[in-house]
């Protein structure tokens, strides 16, 4: 008697494991690697068939030579992928202050002749703390000093800026982004 009561339960168990846990998965991992063969592989982006990124994750740049992104909020090392998280800090909470003071300082540090507001996106760290995007404002912020420690002419900069930047997804969900790492590999093929 027992066994008939749990036979239909292992079952239906065996079976729902079967088509949920396994096919299912498996038909949706085939339609997105022949449907969107980048995305699901992660993004990656190469330069000289290494991989040296993704699109999807930010990396910390802090050479005079590049564009600096948003500050991560992961931990124990930035842009961490296994930490996501937001910092969960208040705006009025000291902690936030101090890392938004700190993040100031370090670019006027870099620049001290820009007198140009700073946008907040520089300052501050995104939900998930591995943003791999600035806005527009946050790009031309940082042409000066990337033109001065390369040597070029800021038009350059500025025209690199303008082709990698991107628009609202479908023409209105979220901001105009530009993506960092896909920003510094361009500017590393200028000179």
């Amino acid at each position: 008697m027992l066994i008939q009561t749990f036979r239909p339960a292992a079952t239906l168990l065996v079976l729902m494991t079967a088509l949920l846990g396994v096919a299912y998965p498996g038909a949706i991992a085939v339609v997105a690697r022949l449907g969107f063969p980048d995305a699901a592989s992660g993004s990656l982006l190469r330069r000289h068939g290494t991989v040296v990124g993704s699109r999807l994750i930010g990396q910390a740049f802090s050479g005079p030579a590049y564009f600096w992104g948003r500050p991560s909020a992961t931990t124990p090392y930035p842009y961490n992928a296994l930490a996501s998280n937001g910092s969960n800090l208040g705006p009025l909470n000291p902690a936030l202050l101090a890392q938004v003071d700190a993040a100031s300082t370090a670019l006027r540090d870099a620049d001290p002749e820009n007198k140009a507001a700073i946008p907040v996106d520089l300052v501050t760290a995104s939900a998930s703390g591995l943003d791999p995007e600035v806005s527009p404002a946050g790009a031309q912020y940082q042409v000066r000093r990337i033109a001065i420690a390369r040597g070029v002419d800021a038009a350059e900069i500025v025209a690199l800026v303008a082709v990698h930047e991107r628009g609202p997804l479908l023409g209105f969900i979220g901001e105009r982004r530009v993506n960092v790492l896909e920003l510094n590999l361009a500017l590393d093929e200028l000179r």
